[in-house]
């Protein structure tokens, strides 16, 4: 009788601590705002959430921002060509031609190719090389062309600044650097703007990559000019691309198609 009279204090006793550890703990919660029970929530299923989830969803959101900005930046791009007259109706095919001559006393002035007239070559076509463009024919023989490099000191040319359109000429100056003098007394240029052919060349046609801005001096007069490192490897060059210049690829594009007859004439 004593140990069932124990028995029942015990229980007693029991369910008193138990009725107060679930009041503290509906306190606490309260308390908390239920912050303890999602660690404890968190802390358990940790294992079961997918690693990265967040930085994957980071990652794609600045994936498609990314995407957004370059298909609005091609676009503004695109028409700005068309505006300016920067694209064609057909790219011109070029001609692959090896150097097969280089001065060491006109290093930086000429070099000739290993192609001429016999594989097309004309003289003032375009010529360019890995990176950008090198110069342009000045003499055609049936099997080699003389290339006047952009490098030459007698070589001016047409360009902008891709970035902010300004525009001027450029010179070269017997090195891998040439020198570009703006039309305009403040011009919008820094260092690592890329250079490009100009719509007021009249040896080149326009959109041409030259090179990259290394330095400016605002303070040169008559004009500030900037020196421009080119992009194409002029001291190294082994292999080259001839084009015909944009003025004769549309006369030989316009020649060819009124020479081709239309489609009703041929089923006539």
């Amino acid at each position: 009788m004593l140990k069932n009279t124990f028995r029942k204090w015990w229980d007693l006793r029991l369910q008193i601590a138990l009725l107060g550890l679930a009041v503290t703990a509906a306190w606490g919660v309260r308390q908390t705002q239920g912050a303890a029970v999602f660690e404890v929530y968190n802390w358990v299923t940790r294992p079961f959430h997918a690693n990265g989830s967040a930085q994957e969803d980071l990652i794609s959101a600045r994936t498609q921002e990314l995407q957004a900005q370059l298909l609005e930046s091609e676009t503004q791009n695109q028409k700005l060509k068309e505006l300016l007259g920067y694209v064609s109706a057909k790219k011109p095919k070029g001609i692959v031609a090896p150097i097969v001559g280089r001065s060491a006393d006109h290093w930086w002035q000429q070099v000739t190719l290993g192609r001429g007239s016999n594989d097309g070559i004309k003289t003032d076509f375009t010529v360019m090389g890995p990176g950008g463009l090198v110069g342009r024919v000045v003499s055609v023989t049936p099997n080699t062309s003389l290339v006047l490099l952009v490098s030459d000191a007698t070589s001016q040319l047409g360009v902008g600044i891709t970035r902010s359109r300004h525009m001027g000429f450029m010179r070269g100056k017997g090195g891998n650097q040439a020198v570009m003098e703006f039309f305009d007394n403040v011009p919008n240029v820094k260092p690592g703007d890329v250079v490009s052919t100009s719509s007021f060349s009249q040896l080149f046609p326009p959109g041409l990559p030259v090179g990259k801005v290394v330095s400016v001096d605002m303070n040169k007069t008559p004009a500030p000019e900037a020196v421009v490192e080119f992009s194409a490897p002029m001291n190294a060059l082994e292999w080259a691309v001839v084009y015909p210049h944009s003025k004769q690829a549309e006369t030989k594009d316009s020649q060819s198609q009124s020479s081709v007859p239309s489609e009703g004439a041929q089923q006539q």
